[in-house]
C-alpha cells in the first residue's frame, strides 16, 4: 500500500516533517510494509522554508540584515537541494513578530532586510525565488527592499528617502539605473493569498495598518503616501499598480515585487504544491494523509489541507485529514476531496498538554485509522 503523507505544521506543536513522520510510525504499526511518501507542506507562510528545505535536502542560510526598524539582526532563508532555488519568508527579516507591540510603527518600518536576503541569495547563484510575504511589519510599498537591490528613491532636493512608509510622501524621483542586473535573469514567485489593492478603503494601509501599530490618523497618511508612490511610479516608469489585486499585500511589498522585479503572485499552497512535486507523488497512492493544527470553515479558502485534497481528488484518492481542533463549518470540505476529518486529541486536556503530546497523538490517530482501513 502507498500512503502520501502531506501535512502542514501543527503550530507550536510539531513541524510538518515531524507530523508526517509520526503518521508514518502509526501506519507502519498496522501495515509494516507500507510505502510512505513524506511530503511536508505549507501554505506560503510560516514554515514554508522549513518544509521545502526538508523536502529537498536543502540548507538553511543565515546572514546579518537590517530588521524592520533598521537594527542589525540575523535572518534566514532556504536554499533548496538542487542549489538553484531560494525560499524566503519576508517575516524573517521584516516581520511583525520582530518588534515589541509598543514599538510598532509603520511610518518607520522597512523591508530593506528582505532585499538584503534576496541579494545574498543572488550571490549564491540562484535562478529562482519563492518569496512568502505574510506577517509583515511594514507599509513601505517594498521601497526598502528595492533600495537594498539598488533602486534609488529621492526627494525634491535629490536626497535619498529615509526608511518607512512615512517617507514616501516626499518621493520625487525613482531611479532604477542601479538595480541589480541579476534580477532580470531570475524567476520570482510570490506566495500571496491576499487580494487587496495598494490603496483605498481595502488597501494595504486601511486593512493591515492598524495591526502594525497605525492609528486612524496614521492610516490616512500611509494611504496618501502609497497613492503618491503609485502616481510617481506610473508617471516615471509607466507602471500602474495602485489597484492591482495583491499589490497591497505586506504593506505594499506585493506592489514593489510586481512592478520592479516582474514577480508573479500566486496562492501560497499552490506554489508549495508545485515546488514539492506533490501531484507527482500522489499518483498511484492508495491514501493521502494531511492535516494541520486547526481545520474549520476557513480551510476551504486555500489552506494546506484543502490544496492537498484537491490534488488527491483529481486522481480519486481518499484523503484523511487530521487536526488538533475541528471547528465549525467543515461540512463543505467533504464535497472538495476530504473523505474524513479526524481529531487527534485523546481526551479533555489543557492546550499546553495537547501541544506537548502532538506527535504521540497523531501517531495514535493514524494507527487507529489504519486499523479501520485494514478491515
Amino acid at each position: 500500500m502507498k500512503f502520501v503523507l502531506a501535512p502542514d505544521s501543527f503550530k507550536e506543536s510539531m513541524t510538518a516533517k515531524n507530523a508526517a513522520l509520526a503518521m508514518e510510525r502509526g501506519i507502519q504499526k498496522v501495515f509494516p510494509d507500507a510505502d510512505c511518501v513524506i511530503v511536508p507542506m505549507a501554505d506560503g507562510g510560516e514554515g514554508t522554508v522549513e518544509s521545502l528545505v526538508s523536502m529537498t535536502n536543502g540548507e538553511i542560510i543565515r546572514t546579518e540584515v537590517l530588521g524592520p526598524l533598521g537594527e542589525r539582526i540575523v535572518a534566514e532563508y532556504g536554499l533548496l537541494g538542487e542549489g538553484e532555488t531560494a525560499v524566503i519568508e519576508m517575516a524573517s527579516a521584516s516581520g511583525l513578530e520582530l518588534i515589541k507591540p509598543e514599538d510598532r510603527n509603520p511610518l518607520l518600518t522597512t523591508t530593506y532586510g528582505t532585499g538584503q536576503l534576496i541579494k545574498h541569495a543572488l550571490d549564491k547563484g540562484v535562478s529562482r525565488f519563492l518569496i512568502g510575504i505574510g506577517g509583515s511589519a511594514t507599509n513601505d510599498g517594498g521601497a526598502g527592499m528595492l533600495q537594498a537591490l539598488g533602486v534609488s528613491f529621492k526627494d525634491e532636493n535629490g536626497d535619498e528617502l529615509s526608511f518607512g512608509g512615512g517617507a514616501l510622501g516626499r518621493l520625487h524621483t525613482i531611479d532604477v539605473s542601479g538595480i541589480d542586473e541579476r534580477i532580470q535573469e531570475v524567476k520570482i514567485d510570490v506566495a500571496c493569498d491576499v487580494t487587496n489593492p495598494l490603496v483605498g478603503e481595502n488597501g494595504a494601509s486601511a486593512i493591515f495598518g492598524p495591526q502594525k501599530g497605525a492609528t486612524p490618523e496614521v492610516v490616512k497618511v500611509l494611504d496618501q503616501n502609497l497613492a503618491h508612490y503609485a502616481e510617481v511610479m506610473k508617471a516615471q516608469l509607466g507602471k500602474e499598480i495602485a489597484h492591482v489585486e495583491g499589490a497591497g499585500a505586506a504593506g505594499g511589498l506585493g506592489a514593489g515585487l510586481m512592478a520592479f522585479l516582474n514577480a508573479q503572485l500566486k496562492k501560497g499552497v499552490d506554489l508549495v504544491i508545485e515546488y514539492t512535486g506533490l501531484e507527482e507523488s500522489v499518483q498511484g497512492a492508495d491514501y493521502v494523509f494531511t492535516g494541520e493544527g486547526s481545520i474549520d470553515g476557513q480551510t476551504l479558502f486555500g489552506k494546506t489541507p484543502y490544496g492537498v485534497a484537491k490534488i488527491a481528488e483529481k486522481y480519486s484518492i481518499p484523503v484523511i485529514a487530521f487536526a488538533g481542533r475541528i471547528g465549525t463549518g467543515v461540512e463543505p470540505l467533504y464535497e472538495h476531496g476530504f473523505t474524513a476529518i479526524i481529531s487527534i486529541l485523546t481526551g479533555v486536556t489543557s492546550l499546553e498538554d495537547a501541544l506537548e503530546a502532538g506527535e504521540a497523538n497523531i501517531e495514535f490517530a493514524a494507527e487507529n485509522i489504519c486499523r479501520v482501513l485494514k478491515l
